[in-house]
């Protein structure tokens, strides 16, 4: 019997890191790769623009700067908000991220909200650094995070961009430790990451 071979279906490439061509993975591609096992519990993996990327190790300082700033906002974070610390979230079909922090309005679902919707992302970086502020801050521009911040676990200075747009972020400013932070979105997120007990 004559078969006709089947052409096998090319997977679309991206260039989100570096340049180089790759498959591409949907969030739903991802996601049973997750529940066929074929990712450790130690594995820490985000989808970004289609890319599986490991996450930079955590380390230390990281923790410490995570603790202190969750710590602050157990006591002064007011009720008509709400923020998980590192939610698996679906932003869209080809981005998954588990950002240290993601606020939105209370009961908001941490998992699927809308990135329009997201009152305010941070990272704390300190191996990430480069990597938080130059490729996740384009994947966020790109979805419309209208707030991000990426804050230097080392210095605690802190980058925030705002203005988002599928070129970038049109305002980045860097605040140092001893200025007042002040979340756009969220009036009553104010602080000196100095003032943080580290």
């Amino acid at each position: 019997m004559n078969e006709i071979p089947r052409v096998p279906k090319i997977r679309p490439t991206t260039r989100v890191a570096d340049g180089v061509p790759r498959l591409r993975w949907t969030l739903a591609e991802f996601e049973r790769l997750a529940e066929l096992g074929f990712f450790t519990e130690e594995d820490r993996i985000e989808l970004i623009g289609g890319e599986l990327v490991p996450m930079a190790p955590k380390g230390n300082r990281h923790e410490l700067v995570c603790g202190a700033f969750h710590t602050w906002l157990r006591g002064n974070l007011p009720a008509e908000f709400d923020y998980h610390p590192e939610p698996g979230w679906h932003a869209d079909e080809a981005n998954y991220f588990e950002p240290d922090f993601l606020f939105g309005p209370a009961g908001f679902d941490r998992t699927s909200i809308s990135p329009a919707d997201v009152l305010l992302l941070v990272e704390v970086a300190h191996s990430s650094l480069a990597f938080d502020t130059t490729t996740k801050a384009a994947q966020y521009a790109t979805l419309g995070v209208r707030e991000y911040w990426v804050v230097n676990a080392v210095t605690l200075a802190t980058r925030i961009h705002r203005e988002p747009s599928a070129a970038g972020y049109s305002q980045v400013d860097i605040l140092a430790a001893d200025e007042r932070l002040q979340a756009l979105l969220i009036q009553s997120l104010a602080l000196k990451l100095a003032d943080l007990r580290l």
